[in-house]
């Protein structure tokens, strides 16, 4: 696994229960949009979001990702997800095209909220959307997100 950070000089990124504050993870292959599956995503890039900004905090390359065909050869001792689950420390949501259900009840222990798009989407159009929903009436999904209770949340088929 390698990372990227980004340092601005305006230190350490504010922790995710401050007030308005939510790290987010983006599944992608591209660093440009959500379009990959958990298990074969090759990176995943991690946002800062409030309701009026969004910053970049690091991208993260990983060396084992599934060929997202539905087949599972690795040997036991291959932990392609356990990477991807540790590197996701601290976040609230977690947007991918497709995840399974035991990567998705490993990520939700983590008390990650996966969120799994219809459709590959650029992140900042998602970004957006969270925003939209931070700065009106956030749904209980993401009130619960915000307070750190992922555990507790249904698994969403899409964000809306």
């Amino acid at each position: 696994m390698r990372r990227l950070r980004l340092i601005d000089g305006a230190g350490d990124p504010p922790a995710m229960k401050e007030e308005g504050h939510m790290k987010v993870a983006f599944a992608t292959n591209d660093l440009k949009r959500v379009d990959a599956h958990f298990g074969g995503a090759k990176q995943m890039v991690f946002y800062d979001i409030t309701e009026d900004s969004s910053r970049l905090l690091e991208a993260v390359q990983f060396e084992n990702a599934s060929a997202e065909d539905g087949s599972h050869d690795a040997s036991d001792n291959d932990d392609r997800l356990g990477p991807k689950v540790d590197a996701l420390k601290g976040c609230a949501l977690l947007f991918v095209l497709a995840i399974g259900g035991p990567a998705a009840a490993r990520v939700i222990g983590n008390k990650v909220h996966p969120i799994k798009l219809p459709a590959v989407e650029p992140i900042p159009d998602v970004i957006s959307r969270v925003q939209g929903m931070l700065r009106g009436n956030p749904p209980p999904w993401l009130r619960k997100a915000l307070q750190g209770d992922s555990h507790k949340m249904d698994f969403l088929e899409e964000a809306e």
